[in-house]
């Protein structure tokens, strides 16, 4: 089925993948596309609407990314956001000036006269909060269109005089615009006329249809960590070709409690293998104390255990991996490709001369929509909003030596943290929450007696991609909660600390 489609044409902005979520929560399907792209001769049927993201460079400099006008002939309805509002100014005859400080944070946009259906669910008395993140700024709008709202004086909108082609100064996908979703509700749904027809069930029909037809009658090999990607992927397979499907979970001693025993009553009907190779693990962490190491050590074994096991299955020509839209969106940016991979977070991938056929049904969604269909296959609440855990587990929160002894203290004292965290009703509204194991003693008293034990810290914060991330203020009756249940309940702990650093400067795990 080809669905309605919006394209984002992306110009480098911080936000553009925002503008794709506000779409997407509306049920409608869109694109991000890189700015660079040549416009198609012909646009397809499906495409109801185009929007011009906002970006770092100025319309006037020599910085400015290369554009390709024909993207302007579409003939569908279009919205260009700050440096896109600028691009169809500077392209359409229309004046812009370059700014002498920057605008950016908190403002108030009047609307003007005839400001048109985009701003419907605005005051026209004033004060509408919105967010500015710009350094030039249209002076006079192109001929045929007229201002629809300013902002301190400055233009904050644009539209044609036929409703069909807007601008906006501010960034309305961003929740400091206190009626952006309905702004861009108005465009997606009003001006474009789009119907929302980008549903958790019907991406599951399409895509049991896709995959029954990539596969055919061969097997396929699921890595499967117990993560909310690498579930989503197995149960959409499973769907699919059922036991054709063959699982693969490597237990490499370094998981969080209770995870093992969990991914086997789950996944128990999906031709699961559980490879015990905790002891190959531990055995070659063993006296290595730098993270760096740890992390290709764990990497290195992993892929062996892989490679041997997916050796044994017969007639399977396919891997498949939980590959998300923002891993697409990032190979193909008009930034470039991420120049730095998180080892800390990726371990495992594959080498190159395992040749394998990859199939990736999630390729096309974010992180809330894989949650959604996760739901819709009926995997379990605790699966599906699983926090993100690293890959090489606790040996990135288990500083110094990773020993047997040392992973029993912390896998223990993180799961009351987990636990805590759960019972405060928090599981969800946390990106992250777990403890941390230091190879730091202090002094201290336990009953009579004069302790010489280790600290761990606690750690929780709020994230959407996990790129950037704030500290929770978690209240201090919960904290306390955590720290006398570790002290008491953890022998070889008799310290909590709790880290309230941001990221950056820091980072989310401690290795």
């Amino acid at each position: 089925m080809r669905h309605q489609t919006v394209w984002i044409l992306d110009f480098g902005s911080q936000y553009t993948q925002l503008i794709a979520r506000r779409i997407r929560e509306l049920d409608v399907y869109c694109e991000i596309r890189p700015c660079t792209d040549s416009a198609p001769e012909s646009f397809p049927d499906e495409l109801v609407g185009v929007i011009l993201s906002g970006g770092p460079a100025s319309v006037l400099g020599e910085d400015a990314p290369a554009f390709d006008a024909g993207w302007l002939e579409s003939g569908r309805p279009l919205l260009g956001i700050c440096y896109g509002m600028q691009l169809l100014t500077h392209l359409g005859g229309g004046t812009v000036g370059r700014g002498t400080s920057r605008e950016y944070g908190p403002a108030d946009v009047e609307l003007c006269d005839n400001a048109g259906p985009l701003f419907a669910d605005f005051d026209p008395a004033g004060g509408n909060p919105v967010w500015m993140s710009h350094g030039d700024h249209v002076d006079h709008p192109p001929e045929g269109f007229r201002v629809t709202a300013r902002s301190r004086g400055i233009v904050a909108g644009i539209a044609s005089e036929d409703d069909r082609v807007f601008g906006l100064q501010f960034h309305p996908e961003v929740v400091h615009s206190k009626n952006g979703a309905a702004l861009i509700r108005r465009f997606v749904v009003d001006v474009c006329g789009a119907t929302g027809d980008w549903t958790p069930g019907l991406f599951i029909e399409e895509q049991v249809e896709r995959i029954r037809e990539q596969v055919g009658d061969k097997n396929v090999i699921c890595g499967l960590s117990g993560g909310v990607d690498s579930s989503v992927v197995a149960a959409l397979l499973h769907e699919a070709i059922g036991d054709q499907l063959y699982c693969i979970f490597v237990d490499n001693g370094l998981c969080r409690e209770g995870e093992t025993e969990s991914i086997r009553e789950e996944f128990k009907e999906y031709n699961l293998t559980i490879v015990d190779a905790q002891d190959r693990f531990l055995d070659r962490l063993a006296g290595v104390t730098d993270p760096e190491t740890k992390r290709k050590i764990i990497g290195e074994v992993f892929i062996r255990v892989f490679e041997d096991e997916a050796n044994r299955i017969e007639n399977a020509p396919f891997l498949a991996q939980g590959t998300l839209y923002p891993d697409v969106i990032e190979s193909v940016s008009v930034r470039g490709p991420s120049a730095t991979i998180k080892s800390h977070h990726n371990v495992g991938g594959l080498p190159e001369d395992m040749k394998f056929e990859l199939v990736e049904p999630l390729r096309e969604l974010f992180k809330d929509e894989v949650r959604a269909v996760g739901e819709a296959l009926g995997l379990s609440e605790g699966r599906v909003w699983r926090q993100p855990f690293p890959g090489p587990g606790l040996a990135v929160r288990c500083l110094g030596e990773v020993t047997r002894e040392r992973l029993a203290t912390l896998s223990r004292a993180d799961a009351i943290v987990r636990e805590e965290i759960d019972k405060a009703g928090l599981t969800r509204a946390i990106w992250q929450s777990f403890a941390v194991l230091l190879p730091v003693r202090s002094v201290g008293v336990m009953g009579d007696e004069r302790t010489y034990e280790e600290a761990a810290v606690v750690r929780a914060v709020h994230s959407s991609d996990g790129m950037t991330a704030d500290v929770v203020h978690l209240p201090y009756e919960l904290l306390g909660k955590m720290s006398s249940r570790i002290i008491n309940e953890v022998k070889g702990i008799n310290r909590v600390a709790y880290d309230i650093s941001s990221k950056p400067p820091g980072t989310i795990e401690w290795e």
